[in-house]
């Protein structure tokens, strides 16, 4: 048996590996390897204060730490009776945005972009294709403005609060990311047709489960009360650990999930497949010109699916803050209980993230975070087999290796805030 084994991906977020198993030509076994330690958050903030919580689960992760604090929010303020008003929950909705956002252009821009137009690294890009590098930055920065205008800050912001935000955002800060949101629209554009002209050149599995919140107001939104399937099947988020099933495996650090036994998918490609219909505007045509059923099959379409969705962020900050400026500037809504059990759940730029927390007297006393590339993990190592079996062919283990990698950012997992160079072994074995 011939084992290859990538020991660090590069160009995803933290420290994981891939092995893959070869006998006779054929794929035995691959593994995603996660080598992060346990963060341990879910003991760290049992009898913590709700707003000690809510210092401590962002830092859960530097790329999503807000879906991370509204996922709290929203447990936690259920749970202790909080009620807050709709300037507030539309701002806090309009927070979540700029963050999927920003995290949709780092991925797609410095991460996946590189591998379709055949480079090592976005840096090898600036020569030949400086028009996307000044494009990615500006739209990177844009998110970080909108989260330190939300949250106070770019990263770890601490102005949501419990009941509502310690400054609510200034009306002329709103204003200015309405106007500048409509600067990029149309360049926006010309990355989702940039994407659009590459070739996808496998489909890896027409088996797909697909699972995301089903916002409640019929729109294309990244909050709900209840997730919907691609089987057909819509639950409660109260009933996630029904059907959400967490494991481990002995191989690597990180949780697994599955969904009746098998494996799933959530992120930006589930909410196109479920949502795309609800897309309007600009984004909406892209979707209805470029969706096919290929989309059903194929991980890699999750960069396209990425870059449908930035244009709808986009386009969403002027209606959202057309509608916030209107209202009158909410104040900060204090909690009526001192103990309850609540779930909260948002779709945060890599899926569905769950925050569930059991609050006892004013103490948490038990929490559950069930993070969106836990639940893809499955599906990344399924995905990677079935097109590693579709490539075995291939003369060179170099491009199997590289077609692997590529399949694996485009899940773009998350699995911490630092990177790694890739140092390849390979090594016989008998069986």
């Amino acid at each position: 048996m011939k084992r290859r084994t990538i020991t660090d991906i590069t160009r995803v977020e933290g420290h994981g590996g891939i092995s893959v198993d070869i006998k006779d030509g054929k794929i035995l076994d691959i593994k995603v390897n996660v080598y992060e330690g346990p963060r341990l958050v879910e003991q760290l903030v049992v009898g913590k204060s709700p707003r000690d919580v809510l210092n401590i689960v962002p830092r859960i992760c530097g790329i999503c730490s807000l879906s991370h604090r509204y996922a709290a929010l929203l447990a936690l303020e259920k749970a202790l009776g909080v009620k807050v008003p709709k300037a507030t929950e539309m701002a806090r909705n309009l927070m979540l945005i700029g963050e999927i956002l920003q995290s949709h252009v780092l991925h797609l821009y410095f991460l996946a972009l590189p591998d379709f137009l055949g480079y090592g690294s976005s840096i090898d890009l600036i020569d030949n294709h400086e028009d996307l590098i000044m494009l990615s930055l500006g739209l990177k920065s844009f998110g970080y403005r909108m989260n330190q205008v939300l949250s106070g800050r770019m990263v770890h912001g601490e102005n949501p609060v419990l009941g509502g935000f310690g400054l609510f955002p200034e009306r002329s800060a709103l204003l200015e990311l309405k106007e500048k949101s409509q600067e990029f629209i149309a360049m926006v554009q010309s990355t989702i047709e940039l994407f659009a002209s590459f070739e996808f050149p496998v489909t890896y599995d027409k088996e797909i489960t697909f699972m995301c919140l089903n916002p409640t107001d019929g729109e294309y939104a990244y909050l709900g009360d209840s997730v919907v399937v691609s089987d057909g099947t819509e639950w409660g988020i109260d009933d996630y650990k029904e059907y959400v099933k967490e494991y481990v495996v002995p191989y690597s650090s990180a949780k697994r999930a599955k969904y009746k036994g098998k494996p799933f998918t959530v992120g930006a490609l589930a909410r196109i497949n479920l949502l795309g219909e609800r897309l309007t505007g600009e984004a909406g045509r892209y979707y209805k010109s470029l969706y096919s059923n290929n989309w059903k099959a194929n991980p890699l379409f999750t960069n396209l699916a990425q870059a449908i969705e930035v244009l709808h962020c986009l386009e969403s900050v002027p209606k959202l803050v057309d509608r916030i400026i209107k209202l009158k500037e909410p104040g900060i809504v204090e909690a009526e209980l001192d103990s309850g059990a609540s779930v909260g759940a948002v779709e945060a730029p890599r899926g569905t993230l769950y925050h569930y927390y059991e609050i006892e007297n004013g103490l948490v006393r038990s929490c559950d975070v069930v993070t969106p590339t836990a639940q893809n993990l499955d599906d990344i190592e399924k995905s990677l087999k079935i097109a590693g079996e579709q490539l075995i062919s291939l003369d060179s283990m170099d491009k199997l290796e590289s077609t692997l990698e590529m399949i694996t950012r485009a899940y773009d997992p998350c699995i911490s805030c630092s990177a790694h160079l890739i140092r390849i072994n390979y090594t016989d074995k008998d069986s």
